[in-house]
């Protein structure tokens, strides 16, 4: 993919849900589609907002190294991107996305952090497969995502698809919950509050990083 000014991850996570729509069977688009609609319509997780306080925390990262919120404020803003997990296409996608953006990040005085559920050896396996130059932490038990307001569980129909599709997610996840995080991306200020907020209970659908890193560079 092109990294033209014209580039849109956007585009090509549209690419792979047409992809998607071509090649798997239509019981399982259909429970897909059903899912992001019953989130929608639902009212949960819709996550933190503009203005609130990022709540705090301490993550392994993927070689197990601790890596704490609020101490990564030293070096400027955060940009904060929760991801469902490796299995996820559209998440390897955004992560390497933002990637290709990293030296501007940096350039910037900006820390970006990458959040899932996964095992740390998943997020391990995340980081190598993709390149990423970033800290991908392990959120076991979506504790945080909670704190975020992000998690929800998937119906147990969907659960059978993802199991069909060799996403089990207990094997990813080290737990039997099912419950996952909708995508969503923070971008957080030095003192902690919350300036940019994407939540989308599509996981086909995600915030522009180069409208993400624009907003952090104004702060």
């Amino acid at each position: 993919m092109s990294d033209s000014p014209q580039w849109k991850l956007n585009d090509e996570l549209a690419a792979t849900t047409r992809h998607g729509l071509e090649v798997l069977p239509a019981a399982v688009t259909e429970a897909f589609e059903r899912s992001v609609e019953d989130l929608r319509t639902s009212g949960a997780a819709r996550g933190l907002m503009v203005g609130d306080d990022a709540p705090d925390f301490t993550l392994s990262n993927q070689t197990g190294d601790p890596v704490t919120l609020s101490e990564e404020f030293a070096h400027g803003p955060v940009i904060l991107t929760f991801y469902r997990g490796e299995w996820c296409p559209f998440c390897n996608l955004e992560l390497r996305a933002y990637q290709r953006l990293l030296d501007r990040i940096h350039d910037a005085g900006v820390r970006l952090l990458a959040i899932s559920p996964q095992t740390p050896d998943h997020s391990l396996s995340m980081q190598e497969k993709n390149g990423l130059g970033y800290h991908v932490l392990s959120d076991l038990h979506n504790k945080v995502a909670g704190k975020y307001r992000l998690t929800f569980r998937l119906a147990e129909d969907v659960q059978q698809v993802y199991r069909s599709l060799g996403f089990p997610l207990d094997q990813f996840n080290g737990d039997d919950s099912w419950e996952l995080p909708v995508p969503a991306t923070y971008v957080i200020d030095p003192q902690g509050v919350i300036r940019y907020a994407s939540v989308d209970p599509d996981y086909r659908t995600r915030a522009e990083p180069e409208e993400v890193v624009q907003f952090a560079e104004s702060i």
